[in-house]
């Protein structure tokens, strides 16, 4: 059994993967301040609450965007389990063709979603990450890793919006009834869902546009479920693609060791 965690801005997400089946997914807030041992405890308990034995482990891996926290993470991690995890980044076989101007800025976390997409879904793919930020990411055909669009979340936004306004009230995101909001709340959640579902819809449009064919569109992160339904263009929910490309990433280097 594998422990992988994929370390974002605002949640660490954790899973357990045994035979390339995800057996267990937790979340935990993700706080610089905490202390190896505060992460080590409760990544221990998270564990013994589904009776998953701490010392049962093969091996571990870490994606992380918050540096401050991937030398945390991984003291933690070897602590609990006793294995000193790998570290998503430079010189770890993916499989991806990275074709970045500079493919040392690519964050781990779309390299961890596009090795499972890569593995998953008919090429290419169009993959959405909607977390702190919304990223969107493509593959070709080829398996070469194109680029994307990097965009401000939609609670982030909306966060922005009512911090930046006297009147405006924090809302969730979640649909109005109808698109023509009659009221404050309806039309700021109006704008939230249906204006992020648009954007969506029109960036696959322009990005197949510059493909030249039409792609597979796959969405994972906190607010995928509250938005890609709303869009015209099919899109596909994976909750676990992060994951999934960790344990891909695990499997074809830990051959290596």
């Amino acid at each position: 059994m594998i422990l992988a965690l994929d370390i974002g801005n605002t949640h660490i997400v954790m899973g357990c993967l045994e035979d390339n089946e995800i057996r267990k997914v937790a979340r935990m807030a993700t706080d610089p301040l905490r202390t190896e041992h505060e992460y080590a405890v409760m990544i221990k308990q998270i564990l013994e609450i589904d009776s998953i034995d701490n010392r049962g482990f093969d091996g571990a891996i870490i994606s992380s965007v918050v540096p401050p926290l991937t030398s945390t993470l991984k003291k933690a991690i070897e602590r609990v389990t006793g294995r000193k995890p790998m570290v998503l980044g430079a010189g770890l076989k993916t499989g991806l063709n990275i074709m970045l101007d500079n493919p040392a800025q690519l964050g781990s976390d779309l390299v961890a979603a596009g090795v499972a997409a890569q593995a998953d879904y008919k090429l290419p793919v169009i993959i959405i990450d909607m977390g702190t930020a919304t990223t969107i990411t493509v593959i070709n055909e080829n398996s070469a890793f194109l680029g994307g669009a990097i965009i401000p979340g939609t609670a982030l936004s909306m966060n922005a919006l009512a911090s930046g306004t006297s009147q405006l009230p924090k809302v969730s995101i979640e649909a109005p009834k109808h698109c023509i909001g009659t009221n404050t709340i309806d039309c700021m959640k109006s704008g939230a869902v249906f204006g992020a579902a648009s954007m969506l819809d029109g960036m696959i449009e322009r990005i197949e546009a510059e493909l030249g064919c039409e792609a597979s569109v796959v969405a994972t992160g906190g607010l995928a479920r509250s938005i890609t339904p709303y869009c015209k263009r099919k899109i596909v929910c994976d909750d676990d693609l992060l994951l999934r490309g960790l344990g891909i990433i695990y499997n074809k280097n830990a051959r290596k060791r």
